[in-house]
């Protein structure tokens, strides 16, 4: 017995294309392009690839490509070619100069945020926030302030700031904190450094085997040994400065070719399925928070007293010089 469809000739020919053309569609690829960690097993990414690929019938793929600020790199190199529809990543340091190369598109969503800085931009959304800190043992007598660390033997692993967005939000916090005297704080900093990884894993791995002191992550960093694994031994030390924030953001690209499932990953990330997932996989801050609230845990960390955050064209502004600072007291 033949099929009807079979038996209808090039009305039957019409009606199957209809169909492939519908499941073709449900079936579309988004690629989001982030960093490591995120994708790692005990990070964000698998179960917000399962959660999403249920709400759009598509198929989601997260890159990794090296920290955050390799993001912006991977981007300006591959340009137009790029297979990447959405980046996710990125962070108020970096976005000035990513709205510069014109790869990414408006957003045209606004949803309502929990940041402790207003937010007004056009191509980026943040999906969480946290400060930067000096993750130690929670014995160790820290230091409270730049110029104390660089006068203490206290050793220190951090990150690349080329490379790293943490690296460059050390380096941004110490030319936000000391201006014109951030060179001279370096060349304190340069013999507590043990070594400068390339991202952030690298860094918080050494920590954990006990390579150095004191580790550049986020006053966040406690809550994981302290929900995941039970662990109190954790520390982020106050600094009398103040702390530098991040606030990590994703952009779609203009030259998508799914820019509706682009927009609609966008309006997840700022929902409560995505937000929920942040605390206890990121390990920071959502930028909405969510119904439950903070997990128990979060209340034990500390706030810094002074946040300090540059504007995106500030941040831009100053980046290659506060690099230079940073190299140049490195390479004594």
């Amino acid at each position: 017995m033949r099929s009807p469809l079979t038996a209808a000739g090039p009305v039957a020919g019409l009606v199957t294309a209809t169909i492939m053309g519908a499941a073709a569609a449900q079936a579309q690829d988004l690629t989001v392009y982030t960093y490591d960690s995120f994708v790692s097993d005990w990070g964000p990414g698998p179960q917000l690839e399962a959660a999403f690929e249920d709400r759009c019938s598509c198929d989601l793929e997260f890159v990794a490509a090296g920290d955050g600020a390799a993001l912006l790199s991977r981007i300006r190199l591959e340009g137009e070619r790029t297979e990447a529809d959405v980046v996710l990543g990125l962070d108020t340091n970096l976005t000035h100069a990513a709205r510069e190369t014109g790869l990414f598109a408006e957003h045209g969503l606004s949803p309502e945020l929990d940041l402790p800085v207003a937010w007004d931009d056009a191509h980026f959304l943040p999906f969480d926030w946290g400060y930067f800190a000096f993750v130690h043992e929670a014995g160790f007598d820290a230091p409270g302030s730049f110029r104390a660390l660089a006068e203490s033997d206290a050793s220190l692993l951090i990150q690349d700031p080329r490379s790293s967005t943490p690296g460059l939000g050390l380096v941004m916090w110490v030319k936000a904190a000391y201006g014109d005297e951030a060179g001279a704080i370096w060349e304190g900093l340069a013999d507590n450094i043990v070594t400068v990884t390339p991202g952030w894993s690298e860094a918080y791995g050494l920590f954990l085997e006990g390579e150095a002191d004191m580790v550049l992550s986020y006053t966040t960093s406690p809550a994981y040994h302290l929900i995941a694994e039970d662990d109190p031994t954790k520390a982020a030390a106050p600094f009398e400065e103040g702390h530098y924030m991040q606030v990590e953001v994703a952009g779609m690209l203009a030259g998508t070719d799914a820019p509706e499932l682009a927009q609609d990953f966008l309006d997840f990330m700022t929902g409560p399925a995505f937000q929920s997932v942040i605390p206890t996989t990121n390990w920071m801050y959502p930028a909405v928070t969510p119904p439950e609230g903070l997990p128990e845990g979060f209340d034990t960390l500390i706030r810094p007293e002074a946040a300090l955050l540059l504007a995106p064209e500030e941040a831009a502004e100053i980046r290659g010089a506060a690099l230079e600072e940073w190299r140049a007291a490195l390479s004594r």
